[in-house]
């Protein structure tokens, strides 16, 4: 008996060690995570998502799919394009008064890369948020229209191994591609829709004059001759009726950072896979145009801080890789690595082109070896941005669809939790024979309009296909409106909204789809920087309750602080004022700041008074001192700090008394300062 119970007993422990052995033998299960908050993607928005949802007391989750922090924030795009400083509100404003604070301002809205990075890096440390790099994900799973969990893979070496599971309440898709977005199955849109969709004027093809070739340069490697084909970089597709919608995607590239300092310069040399045959349209381009003879006539070529750039496209060859990244949106990996360093060989081929080859003038070869990579920048990937400026891939087809009519004021959405003020902006997206010339097709360039309201519809897909699932970059916009939409400021104001309304729906177990909007909108404006301290406050010129004008003042519609501000003519002598009245809810001290924008002919000398109670204060204000720099019509003006009481009892008075010219009366700022 015994004898048989031991043999049992030893076949019992057999079977289980060869079960062990055959589990250890095959693929080991996937490690778990779990959280609150799982933010997808650690550009400038994620970080800003991530950030917000920690401070409202959420366990979060911050995943980046590459190595690098900040997207193209940190990746390049340090001359900001703002449209209007007004509709860059809460944690958005606060990033770009953290880069001001390292340059000595207060505000700064060009920067170099790793300043961008490090301040983006100051948030995450500040709330204790450790990213995930070097993770992407492969699927997603639902439960109905719910994500319960979503499976990760190594972005360097994958391998079902080391594969990770991620399971939280919320989601927030913060990458510029929609990836996250794409796996949950929620619909979405990629090229240009046709006008006729949603009743638009500027979308679908557009044939335009902006960044165009001129007119003679021949698209044919033997010039004359068809037969010969057509020059790297020209499609052979032919141009559709104005309008059309097709499934192409405007131009990518890289927005470069070089140096003119030679102790921090890498010299540009020539890279690996270069094919001058990818620059003989240039080159007819160059012959075409002999006047033509400085960098900023084929780049523009914006300084930042210490000797550095922004580069962007400019005319009609330039950095843009035209008509190169139409599979990128839906490709898988593979595929994107391939079009990504594509564009990176190319954009370093441009510069040595430019630096080297004999068919560029002297001129232009001489001025482009003063310039090389820094040495102090993106040290990790050999001087070289890891980001391509993704402009737009997938577009979300959410619960609202922003369009052309919400950027030009048409349709006003109710349910607005951020703001964009930037032109309607699509960069060309195909280059094509036109008449037996070379011609660029795609590029749009409209504005016109003030700061509008965005949807929080728009950031939350059909309740139907996710209910956990917000989108503040791959956004419901059409092509157009996306195109004015699609600013990193503007990325992070709607990636705090989006972590805030992620929030609110699991205190309440809501779906995104179904919080309390104006609940939403009331703790955006009572606490937008999430730390429940006193915010600042702006009195506008349109603000009728706290702005009082005597005299003779025009509303100039564009170029100001908010929709507009007031000006006198310069031949007004007849004097006037404006005076700004905030309310102020807790008494102490503030620093208070005048913003003046550009007018024709300004006044040499401004005078204010600040009324701070009892007290009051002239001063001042000298053209000279007003220094307006980056993508922006005006600055502000640091009046003073000032101890405020309680109530309406304090004023800036903005004069035009005996002023040399045109004066200007906008906005002003009272922010607390924070005490010790």
């Amino acid at each position: 008996m015994r004898k048989k119970i031991a043999i049992a007993q030893f076949a019992c422990l057999f079977a289980f060690l060869l079960s062990g052995f055959r589990f250890h033998m095959e693929p080991a299960a996937a490690a778990s995570l779990q959280a609150d908050v799982c933010v997808y993607g650690a550009t400038a928005a994620g970080v800003i998502a991530a950030y917000t949802a920690k401070k409202m007391g959420k366990t979060v989750v911050l995943i980046e799919p590459g190595g690098h922090l900040g997207g193209m924030t940190s990746g390049g795009l340090g001359y900001t394009d703002i449209g209007n400083k007004y509709a860059i509100t809460g944690l958005s404003r606060d990033f770009y008064r953290r880069i001001g604070k390292h340059y000595g301002k207060f505000e700064q809205w060009t920067f170099e890369p790793s300043v961008a990075k490090k301040y983006l890096q100051q948030y995450l440390d500040e709330a204790g948020i450790k990213v995930i790099y070097q993770n992407r994900v492969i699927s997603a799973s639902k439960s109905g229209a719910e994500i319960k969990s979503i499976v990760l893979e190594n972005s360097l070496k994958p391998d079902a191994k080391t594969n990770q599971t991620i399971a939280a309440k919320v989601y927030l898709d913060c990458t510029y591609e929609g990836d996250l977005m794409a796996k949950a199955g929620v619909k979405y849109a990629v090229g240009r829709e046709a006008n006729s969709d949603y009743n638009e004027t500027i979308d679908g093809v557009q044939l335009m004059k902006g960044h165009q070739l001129p007119d003679g340069i021949d698209p044919y490697k033997i010039e004359g001759k068809p037969e010969s084909g057509l020059l790297w970089g020209v499609s052979p597709a032919k141009l559709e009726p104005n309008g059309t919608g097709d499934k192409k995607v405007q131009a990518y590239n890289y927005r470069i950072c070089l140096t003119s300092d030679p102790t921090n310069m890498v010299p540009i040399t020539k890279p690996e896979g270069y094919d001058p045959t990818h620059f003989e349209l240039l080159a007819r381009l160059i012959a075409k145009q002999p006047e033509r003879k400085a960098l900023n006539d084929y780049f523009i070529w914006s300084k930042m801080p210490n000797s550095k750039t922004d580069i962007n496209n400019r005319n009609g060859f330039s950095t843009d890789m035209i008509g190169m990244n139409h599979d990128y949106p839906d490709a898988d990996y593979k595929k994107r690595a391939e079009i990504i360093k594509a564009h990176e060989t190319y954009t370093k081929g441009l510069l040595y082109f430019f630096g080297h080859d004999p068919r560029v003038p002297a001129e232009l070869r001489e001025a482009m070896l003063k310039w090389g990579y820094p040495k102090d920048e993106y040290v990790e990937t050999g001087n070289w941005s890891p980001q391509l400026y993704v402009r737009e891939a997938r577009r979300m087809i959410g619960s609202y669809v922003m369009t052309q009519a919400n950027c030009e004021g048409k349709e006003v959405v109710k349910d607005g939790v951020g703001m964009a003020a930037y032109t309607m902006d699509s960069h060309n997206i195909q280059r094509i024979v036109i008449n037996g010339m070379a011609k660029n097709e795609g590029n749009v360039e409209i504005g016109g309009f003030g700061p509008y309201p965005i949807a929080y519809g728009s950031l939350v897909p059909k309740e139907k296909e996710c209910t956990n699932l917000l989108v503040p970059v791959c956004l419901s916009a059409t092509h157009i409106a996306y195109g004015s939409i699609r600013m990193e400021p503007v990325f992070m104001v709607l990636a705090q909204s989006s972590a805030i309304a992620a929030v609110m729906a699991i205190d309440s177990k809501k779906s995104v789809q179904q919080i309390d909007i104006a609940k939403l909108q009331a703790k955006l404006k009572a606490d937008p920087l999430v730390n429940g301290k006193t915010p600042e406050i702006l009195v506008d010129n349109e603000d009728s309750k706290n702005v009082s004008v005597k005299g003779n003042w025009q509303q100039i519609k564009k170029g100001g602080y908010g929709p507009s501000f007031l000006s006198t003519s310069e031949s007004d002598k007849n004097g006037g004022s404006v005076t700004f009245t905030p309310e102020i809810a807790a008494p102490g001290n503030y620093q208070i700041y005048a913003y003046f924008p550009k007018v024709a002919k300004p006044a040499s000398e401004i005078k204010l008074s600040v009324k701070a109670g009892g007290e009051t204060k002239n001063i001042s204000v000298l053209e000279k001192d007003i220094v307006v720099e980056g993508q922006t019509s005006g600055e502000w003006y640091h009046v003073g700090k000032f101890n405020l009481p309680k109530g309406n009892a304090s004023s800036v008075n903005i004069s035009s008394e005996g002023a040399s010219g045109a004066v200007a009366a906008d906005a002003v700022l009272f922010v607390p300062v924070a005490e010790r």
